[in-house]
């Protein structure tokens, strides 16, 4: 019985830290890379965006796709371009200053 109580406990905790990761996944913000390959600036822009990772989803578009023709028409000579959450933050280069005030911003609705 004291067994079967643990076993309960562990799958419970455990699922309370998979929600938890769910959650936590579907609250941080979205960074859309507009990119194409290859691109040694959007190659640099990530690394540059490598601390700041556990505070955003990384999403990437690549412009030369069929299917992001409109994309590719507008930033074909702008990559890296970089949207959060749906609206234009940055391009040519990670400008810190400005992702920093962007997600303190969505940070502080979210608390």
């Amino acid at each position: 019985m004291l067994q079967l109580i643990f076993d309960q406990k562990a799958r419970s905790s455990g699922l309370l830290m998979i929600k938890r990761f769910f959650l936590s996944q579907r609250e941080r913000p979205v960074l859309t890379l507009f990119t194409k390959n290859p691109c040694p600036l959007c190659d640099e822009a990530k690394k540059t965006l490598a601390p700041y990772m556990d505070r955003f989803v990384l999403e990437q578009v690549d412009i030369t796709q069929p299917e992001n023709a409109a994309w590719y028409d507008r930033y074909k000579y702008d990559i890296p371009v970089f949207h959060l959450n749906g609206q234009f933050l940055m391009m040519h280069r990670v400008n810190i200053k400005t992702l920093e005030k962007h997600l303190g911003k969505l940070e502080q609705q979210h608390k």
